[in-house]
């Protein structure tokens, strides 16, 4: 699997403010908080990052658009659909 991050970095030890009951219901079902945090920075890292792809090469995405639209794909001569 292709991470955003180097997952064999080394834990650091982070201060952090919950919700107290929140807090309070996730300890009473046994849910790992630092697993949980990983995850959705993770998941958050992810998505930002696509974002911010996707706003750097939104010129060139749009040129090759545009390009296909008037000038088609290699393919479509081959194309049987």
């Amino acid at each position: 699997m292709n991470y955003a991050y180097n997952t064999q970095a080394p834990k650091k030890p982070t201060n952090v403010s919950i919700n107290s009951d929140l807090l309070e219901k996730a300890k009473g079902l046994n849910i790992n908080l630092s697993a949980t945090l990983e995850r959705a920075l993770a998941d958050q890292l992810r998505t930002e990052q696509r974002a911010q792809w996707l706003r750097e090469n939104a010129d060139a995405i749009q040129a090759y658009n545009q390009f296909v639209e008037t000038n088609g794909t290699f393919s479509d001569s081959v194309r049987k659909f």
